[in-house]
């Protein structure tokens, strides 16, 4: 059993409805887990259970497919036909059947199953998966599929509470709100794509080294590096930004090396070509005690990279 939240996968407390009419999945499944860990809510039967999952949605759904008022399946692609809860992960119950499978993967739309006879590590295994999964793609930010400001932030703290030495650098793009307003949202999507894959790019080409890429939101990306390996980071993914952004502005406005659009207070302004801007925060000797440390030094810095009108990077290095 997992007996604390500390010791477990999860930054909060999970829980999980359980539709089956078997007591001994239920008294396995709650035997696996503290109730401080993942908390299961047992039903015996389906319609109940349906009810209360779409007023008080439960991190997990596990449906057996002994159900009698309504077939495991048919909950499972009733959850899923719902846009709303249609990421809310549903692990299915079965019974070992001879020969062919019963069952058709196309039209039955889970995120796991548990086959009978029930190992009890494999289940736990399965479950913690489907929840991690399911934690990392409500994550992740829907444009580039990047880690967002949760795993962002678990990761900041999880490097701070093990004392490891690193570099984080905050990357934003200057100008990009002009670029957007003068050519729209779905040309502002790919220059956010494109640079989303110069950063990741970048950072996987530092091999055996432990290393992290995500997107806080917007034209805000974040990327973590060993110290060492920062300023070169930043040098090298300047310049392949600097090379590449001109290609997405029309001929006649790469060629001026400026556009005309409106700025915050809708004023017609004089854009230069868009920019990218790195404050990196260099945490050594565990000076650094909290992710909000980290955010707060990377504000400063970011406004001392901002008043360079081109791609540029600042590195606090200060030992305390």
């Amino acid at each position: 059993m997992t007996n604390t939240l500390g010791d477990s996968l999860f930054q909060r407390k999970q829980t999980a409805f359980l539709l089956s009419p078997d007591k001994s999945l239920s008294e396995l499944l709650q035997r696996l887990w503290s109730p401080d860990v993942l908390e299961f809510r047992v039903f015996d039967r389906g319609a109940r259970a349906i009810e209360l999952m779409f007023t008080d949605p439960p991190d997990l759904l596990v449906v057996d497919d002994r159900l009698t008022d309504i077939s495991g399946r048919q909950v499972a692609n009733l959850v899923k036909s719902e846009n709303v809860y249609r990421q809310l992960p549903v692990v299915l119950c079965l019974d070992a059947v001879e020969g062919e499978e019963p069952w058709n993967w196309n039209q039955l739309e889970v995120d796991d199953f548990l086959v009978r006879p029930l190992d009890p590590a494999e289940v736990r295994n399965r479950i913690n998966l489907t929840l991690c999964r399911a934690m990392r793609a409500l994550d992740a930010n829907p444009l580039s599929k990047l880690p967002g400001n949760t795993s962002i932030i678990q990761r900041i703290q999880q490097l701070i509470d093990s004392g490891d030495d690193f570099a984080l650098a905050y990357c934003d793009l200057d100008y990009f709100k002009s670029y957007n307003d003068k050519y729209g949202f779905s040309r502002g999507d790919e220059v956010l794509m494109m640079a989303a894959r110069v950063i990741v790019n970048t950072i996987r080409s530092y091999q055996g080294v432990s290393s992290f890429v995500g997107h806080v939101g917007g034209d805000d990306f974040v990327f973590i590096l060993p110290s060492d390996k920062a300023e070169d980071a930043c040098k090298r993914i300047i310049k392949a930004f600097d090379q590449i952004v001109p290609h997405f502005y029309d001929p006649e406005d790469r060629k001026r090396g400026n556009i005309t659009s409106v700025d915050r207070e809708g004023k017609t302004k004089v854009f230069p070509l868009m920019a990218i801007s790195l404050a990196v925060v260099v945490n050594t000797g565990g000076r650094i005690g909290h992710y909000g440390e980290v955010s707060s030094i990377a504000v400063e810095l970011k406004k001392k990279a901002k008043e360079v009108p081109e791609s540029s990077y600042v590195i606090d290095r200060r030992k305390s």
